[in-house]
C-alpha cells in the first residue's frame, strides 16, 4: 500500500507534524517525521494508535440495557443470572453474528484488537460440541468479518464457587478442565488466524491445584487472564476459604508476571497493587461494565504510584468504545479523589497519558505486537478529527477534546493490521453485519 501522510501521529515521544508512515504485509517499516510534501495518502487529523481491548464477553451485549430494574434483584448476583439465561440460548450459528456487530463497534470506537475471554464452550445442556473449539471458531468467524484481530482467552472453569463447589445450572456450559484448556488453546493455535491465551475464571471458579497446572502448563506460550477482586463478597470469601485476598493469595501461590492480565482487581489494597506492578502483570479496567454492575472504584492513583501497567476492556460490552472507557476511568477517579486530571499524575495532558498507557497495556494483554506507532509494530491505527472546540489547537488539546468533550465516538478512519475497516465513520461491512446481528437477536428471543 502507499506510505500514509499524517498530519499528526503520536507517537513515543508525543505528537509530530507531518509523519510518512510505510507500512507492508500489516506491519510498519518506517517513520518520517517532519515530511510535509511527501508522497502518501494524506490523513487530515490525528493518527493515534488503536487501543487493545484486554477484557470482552461478546455474548453479553445482546441483553445490554435490559437489567436495570429491581425486579430480579439489584446487585452484581442477580444481574448473573441474566447472564446465564443470554449464555444458555447462544449457539455458534448465532454467536459469530453477534461477534461480528460487536467487533465491528468496537473498531468505529477506536479499538483495533480485542481479547475474547471465552468460556462458553459447550452445548446448553453441558455437553461438548463434536468439535470442542466450535464455539471459539463461531467467534473467529465473527472477528474476521469485522476484521478486528482476536485473541480467544480459553476458558478454565470447574467449581461453582471457593471450596471446590459444583457446578450447577448454566454452569454447566462452562465446565471445563486445565487439561481441557490446554488441548482446547493448542488445537486453536493450529488454526493460525487468531491470537491465543488462557483464562483462568477466577479463584472462586478454578481450584487452586487446577489453576497451577494450567498456569504452569501454558507458561511462556501466550497471556494468562484472571478475573480476581471484582467483588468485595469474593475478597471476603477468599479471606475466609484460602486466607487471603484474591490478588494476595495469587500473588503468592503463581508465577504472576508481565504475561498475566489481573482483570478488575477493583478491590485490591494498595499494598497488592505495588505488588502486582513489580511482577508486570497488567491490571485490565472495565470502568463502563465495573459502574455497570457497581463494583467499586479501583485505587487507579496506587497503580500510578507504583508504574503499574493497565489497559481498558468493554467487558460485557453495555459501552464499544474506547474513548468513553477511558472518560469513565478518570471520572470515577476524580469522583473518588474530589480533584480533576488523575491520570496525568504531574504536568501533562490526560488523554495522552491515558491513551498511550492503555494502548501498550492493552496491545501486551490480547498479545498483540500494537499498541505503538513504531517500526516492526503491527499497523493497527486510528484517525481523529479534532471537535469543533479544539480546531486548530496543539493536538494534545485535540485528543483531550476527543476523550472529555466529544458528542460522539471520535474516530473517522480505523485501519487493523494495515487494512482500513472503517472509512469516514463507517465500517465497510456495515450493513450486512447489523442485519445478521438484528437476525441473531430475533433468533435469541424465539
Amino acid at each position: 500500500m502507499p506510505h500514509l501522510l499524517a498530519d499528526w501521529a503520536l507517537l513515543d515521544d508525543g505528537f509530530v507534524p507531518e509523519v510518512r508512515v510505510g507500512v507492508a504485509d500489516g506491519v510498519i517499516t518506517d517513520i518520517t517525521p517532519h515530511s510535509a510534501g511527501a508522497d502518501g495518502e494524506r490523513l487530515a487529523g490525528l493518527l493515534i494508535p488503536g487501543m487493545g481491548n484486554l477484557h470482552s464477553h461478546a455474548f453479553q451485549r445482546v441483553f445490554a440495557g435490559l437489567t436495570a430494574h429491581t425486579g430480579g434483584g439489584g446487585d452484581f448476583w442477580s444481574w448473573r443470572e441474566a447472564m446465564y439465561r443470554a449464555a444458555a440460548r447462544m449457539t455458534p450459528e448465532l454467536y459469530a453474528p453477534v461477534m461480528a456487530w460487536v467487533g465491528k463497534e468496537l473498531l468505529k470506537g477506536g479499538y483495533t484488537c480485542v481479547a475474547e475471554f471465552h468460556y462458553l464452550h459447550h452445548r446448553p445442556d453441558g455437553s461438548p460440541y463434536a468439535r470442542r473449539v466450535e464455539m471459539a471458531l463461531a467467534l473467529a468467524a465473527g472477528a474476521a468479518t469485522a476484521g478486528i484481530a482476536l485473541t480467544v482467552l480459553v476458558g478454565v472453569y470447574e467449581a461453582g464457587g471457593f471450596g471446590g463447589a459444583p457446578l450447577s445450572g448454566a454452569q454447566n456450559r462452562f465446565s471445563n478442565s486445565a487439561d481441557d484448556a490446554l488441548r482446547m488453546a493448542e488445537s486453536l493455535r493450529t488454526q493460525g488466524m487468531i491470537g491465543v491465551g488462557l483464562a483462568l475464571h477466577s479463584l472462586r471458579a478454578v481450584p487452586p491445584e487446577s489453576l497451577r497446572r494450567a498456569a504452569d502448563g501454558f507458561a511462556g506460550r501466550g497471556p494468562i487472564h484472571i478475573h480476581v477482586a471484582e467483588q468485595r463478597a469474593e475478597v471476603e470469601a477468599s479471606i475466609e476459604t484460602l486466607g487471603a485476598p484474591p490478588v494476595a493469595w495469587l500473588l503468592n501461590h503463581a508465577a504472576v508476571d508481565r504475561s498475566w492480565c489481573l482483570v478488575h482487581a477493583t478491590h485490591a489494597s494498595a499494598g497488592e497493587i505495588a505488588d502486582a506492578a513489580r511482577t508486570g502483570a497488567v491490571i485490565g479496567l472495565c470502568p463502563s461494565t465495573e459502574a455497570d454492575l457497581g463494583d467499586g472504584i479501583f485505587d487507579f492513583p496506587a497503580s500510578l504510584e507504583a508504574c503499574g501497567a493497565f489497559g481498558i476492556g468493554s467487558d460485557s460490552n453495555v459501552a464499544l468504545d474506547a474513548f468513553s472507557e477511558l472518560r469513565l476511568l478518570e471520572y470515577g477517579q476524580r469522583l473518588r479523589a474530589e480533584r480533576r486530571n488523575v491520570a496525568v499524575g504531574g504536568a501533562g495532558h490526560c488523554a495522552r497519558a491515558l491513551w498511550q498507557q492503555a494502548a501498550r497495556g492493552g496491545a501486551a494483554a490480547c498479545g498483540h505486537s500494537a499498541g505503538r506507532i513504531a517500526k516492526g509494530f503491527s499497523a493497527d491505527f486510528v484517525v481523529i478529527e479534532p471537535t469543533a472546540e479544539a480546531a486548530g489547537m496543539k493536538p494534545e488539546f485535540a485528543l483531550d477534546a476527543a476523550i472529555f468533550g466529544a458528542v460522539r465516538p471520535p474516530a473517522r478512519h480505523v485501519m487493523v493490521g494495515g487494512m482500513w475497516q472503517v472509512r469516514d465513520g463507517v465500517h465497510r461491512d456495515e450493513a450486512a453485519i447489523d442485519a445478521a446481528y438484528r437476525g441473531a437477536l430475533k433468533a435469541l428471543a424465539a
